[in-house]
């Protein structure tokens, strides 16, 4: 068994990372933190707890540190739901100590020695913290959400008919992705739709390109796809949790495949969680759907536990080349959910 400790641990995505890891047959929870405020205290006690499954008993109890390496130092990898405002600091201070760390914050993402991984989708890029040189330390960052959902079709596209010219995105997200605190209020969701989230469009824009992008001649950094052109339009609906995306997209090479390849890649597609046997690794990373109104969140985005993501839809595009609506669990496969399998590829290629 491996032991893990998670950063945040009070908050909604560090709750997620403590749900999935309370029966998990590889990691051991060892260790959690979060603010000043609640160290010191019982779990149980400091935590408002908002997941729909119950706290597992075996965190109950548990003392929660304060966010210093020191306290992690037998950690064979930290979980970071840490808010972006403190999770930069924090972030270097346990990688700079020898830690493993992978973090659901923005702080790193655009760093070109840093990997940005969606598990099922481009999880060859962690090939660059296997070739790094110098300390044991290193951080790999889990995408945005929405870019999760967004990437997790297309890379299996690319790999197969090469690099897009143009994707436009235009979502619906769940208000869970908000967190709950301060989250977004009842009566600014209810009844309503709000066309902006702070920061969201400009993350898929670029992270696209990124987990797009190919490994290096070296190995140790991304090139990333900078002809790719991505638009995104990003809104907050009233769902508890999974989001949709309406995306069209366009392929550099003329002609485009055809729609009969397009569908067949995507089902046929295997991610290479699933080829290690990783633990959390969906069947289906791709479920492509036929009916004419799907996929919808509720009957949808659990899927393969939540690890896989549902494309209908999928047909020609008069001004691209296809349109396709998507869907994914933007708490499981956009968030702590990528965190714990990639930890799993890092145990199953022994990188930890």
């Amino acid at each position: 068994m491996k032991k893990a400790g998670v950063l945040g641990a009070t908050g909604s995505v560090g709750q997620r990372f403590i749900l999935l890891l309370s029966e998990h047959p590889e990691f051991e929870l060892a260790a959690i933190g979060a603010s000043k405020r609640s160290a010191g205290k019982r779990y149980v006690d400091a935590c408002t707890w908002k997941q729909t499954d119950l706290m597992p008993q075996q965190v109950e109890d548990m003392i929660v540190s304060e966010c210093v390496a020191e306290d992690f130092k037998d950690c064979d990898v930290v979980f970071s739901g840490l808010d972006a405002d403190v999770a930069g600091t924090v972030e270097k201070e346990f990688v700079d100590a020898g830690l493993v760390v992978i973090s659901n914050a923005k702080n790193y993402r655009r760093d070109p020695n840093v990997p940005l991984v969606v598990p099922i989708a481009n999880s060859e890029h962690l090939e660059m913290v296997a070739n790094r040189e110098g300390g044991k330390g290193f951080n790999i960052c889990i995408s945005n959400c929405s870019t999760a959902g967004l990437v997790a079709p297309l890379k299996p596209l690319v790999d197969k008919f090469g690099p897009l010219k143009y994707v436009t995105t235009t979502t619906l997200q769940a208000i869970s992705g908000a967190g709950f605190s301060p989250g977004v209020s009842g009566i600014d969701i209810l009844d309503n739709i709000v066309p902006y989230i702070s920061g969201e469009e400009d993350k898929i824009e670029w992270e696209a390109k990124k987990i797009l992008g190919n490994l290096n001649a070296e190995g140790n950094g991304i090139d990333l796809d900078e002809d790719l052109v991505v638009s995104a339009q990003c809104n907050r609906v009233a769902v508890s949790d999974g989001h949709t995306e309406c995306v069209s997209f366009k392929f550099k090479k003329e002609p485009a495949p055809s729609l009969d390849e397009i569908k067949s890649c995507l089902r046929e597609y295997v991610c290479e969680a699933k080829k290690l046997n990783c633990h959390s690794a969906p069947e289906q990373a791709i479920h492509v759907l036929e009916q004419p109104d799907r996929p919808q969140p509720r009957l949808d985005r659990n899927r393969d536990a939540g690890y896989g993501v549902s494309v209908g839809r999928i047909r020609p595009d008069p001004i691209f080349d296809y349109k396709m609506v998507i869907l994914s669990h933007n708490t499981i496969i956009g968030a702590a959910g990528s965190g714990i399998l990639i930890a799993e590829l890092l145990v199953a290629k022994n990188i930890i």
